[in-house]
């Protein structure tokens, strides 16, 4: 496992003192992992979110970039994104988002893209789907987890971002969800990007130049055609705006997302931080991450390990 070299194990704990010892050893953030033998060294991703094209949107992009850098990565959709359209709906629809997922990971080059069979619309930080969120986490051995903040205006997305923050540190206990063997490890935890304020503003603790693979981004979003060019137009009012040919939408959208991925003030200062003066001056598209406190806690090594796109010292 990749954040076995950056760390010590774990302490041995008897099954009696679990319940004190391992919270202890969650806030030492000591990050030993899982099940692996050592045969897979790559870095293993993975990013769990409300609906199948929210973590396309918000780190396409790095997916990308990492994907190509060797590691494995995986999105999984907590719902089926059965209720996301203006006239289509149910099973014919989740069946139809289920394709369209799996044909943007093919376009983003990840390993593996799944949707869940939780309806859209009514996501909710329930027991069953934390253990659901649980097993996607330890049957990927995860190194990195990344979700949506508690903070957003779809009720989807905030369950969702708590059911990942619920499953940091219980995916290492044995007791829960004993049917998947636990993490020897607290992953780390990573936020995707949001805009708002309250109750505290997001905060770009990593910030991914993404200028190379702006295109890549596009064409795993136009994989989303119920997405990209009916339900959201639809619902911004835009609808007569799509264009009728593929490479025209491509396009189309393109024009949009990069003024919507335009580096801020904030993005530039990480990015310079990240990459240098010099190069992280000059990019013009970016994805940003929040270290999240309820996993292990990064070093400045182990953050550039995990994004070897970074400037090494």
């Amino acid at each position: 496992m990749f954040l076995q070299k950056l760390t010590q194990p774990l302490k041995k704990a008897t099954l009696l003192g679990v319940a004190f010892l391992l919270p202890l050893l969650a806030i030492a953030q000591n990050p030993n992992v899982g099940t692996d033998d050592g045969a897979d060294d790559r870095l293993r991703v993975i990013a769990i979110f409300a609906h199948p094209d929210d973590a396309d949107s918000k780190m396409g992009g790095t997916a990308a970039l990492m994907a190509q850098m060797g590691h494995a990565v995986k999105f999984v959709s907590i719902t089926s994104g059965d209720a996301g359209h203006q006239s289509q709906g149910g099973g014919a629809l989740a069946k139809r988002r289920r394709a369209e997922a799996q044909e943007a990971g093919r376009r983003l080059g990840i390993d593996e893209y799944v949707v869940l069979d939780n309806h859209d619309g009514e996501l909710l930080p329930e027991l069953h789907i934390r253990q659901q969120v649980i097993r996607e986490i330890r049957k990927w051995n995860a190194d990195v987890v990344l979700g949506l903040r508690p903070n957003d205006y779809h009720p989807d997305h905030r369950y969702a971002g708590v059911l990942v923050q619920d499953a940091a540190y219980m995916v290492v206990v044995p007791n829960v969800t004993p049917d998947t063997p636990p993490l020897k490890k607290n992953p780390v935890f990573l936020y995707m990007s949001d805009r708002f304020q309250k109750p505290n503003p997001f905060s770009h603790d990593i910030v991914v130049g993404i200028d190379e693979v702006m295109e890549t981004k596009v064409r795993g979003l136009d994989a989303h055609v119920s997405q990209m060019y009916e339900w959201l137009p639809w619902v911004n009012g835009t609808l007569e705006d799509v264009p009728e040919t593929s490479e025209e939408r491509i396009q189309w959208m393109m024009d949009r997302r990069t003024s919507w991925s335009n580096v801020s003030d904030e993005q530039r200062e990480s990015l310079i931080k990240w990459y240098g003066e010099e190069r992280g001056s000059q990019f013009q598209h970016a994805e940003s991450f929040e270290i999240c406190e309820y996993g292990y806690q990064p070093t400045e090594e182990d953050i550039r390990r995990i994004f070897p796109m970074f400037a090494q010292p």
